[in-house]
């Protein structure tokens, strides 16, 4: 299952660049997004910047046949690598679980305004309930993406 999010900011790239390598704005993030516990890590790698954000969160809300598979918390694990100011290739885990998150994280700068772009492909890999799981993330990860919009657009407005 495909997804694509995007979020606009009135900020230009390099503020917004700036902000997504701010560790204050990723423990801010973590904590908008109702975590249970969570560390962000920053590494550089000779030209790429590799950021990885652990979390673990509460797996309340989410219907019996996934709380099965996934348990009572679920830990997600987000790696960016940032191969250029606007580009990061984004891959997201949950640890001992079936599925996965591939695509990518882009920005485009226009001025005073950019556009933040995630765009991933959701899939897991298990018959019968597999759809129902992609939709299931799809939906998780939008309200999560909404979060981290609206931490960002308070962070940007400081």
């Amino acid at each position: 299952m495909r997804l694509t999010h995007t979020m606009t900011y009135n900020a230009p790239q390099a503020a917004v660049g700036a902000m997504l390598d701010d560790q204050a704005y990723r423990d801010e993030v973590i904590a908008a997004q109702g975590s249970l516990r969570g560390t962000a890590s920053f590494e550089q790698d000779g030209d790429t910047l590799v950021v990885v954000v652990d979390q673990v969160q509460r797996a309340d809300g989410i219907p019996a046949f996934a709380r099965k598979i996934v348990g009572d918390e679920i830990n997600i694990v987000q790696r960016e690598e940032w191969t250029s100011a606007d580009h990061a290739d984004l891959h997201v885990t949950i640890p001992g679980k079936p599925g996965r998150m591939v695509g990518s994280i882009g920005l485009t700068g226009d001025g005073e305004t950019t556009t933040e772009t995630v765009d991933v492909e959701i899939s897991v890999d298990l018959p019968l309930v597999g759809g129902k799981l992609e939709k299931l993330i799809g939906d998780l990860l939008g309200k999560a993406l909404r979060a981290e919009e609206r931490v960002a657009r308070d962070y940007l407005s400081r």
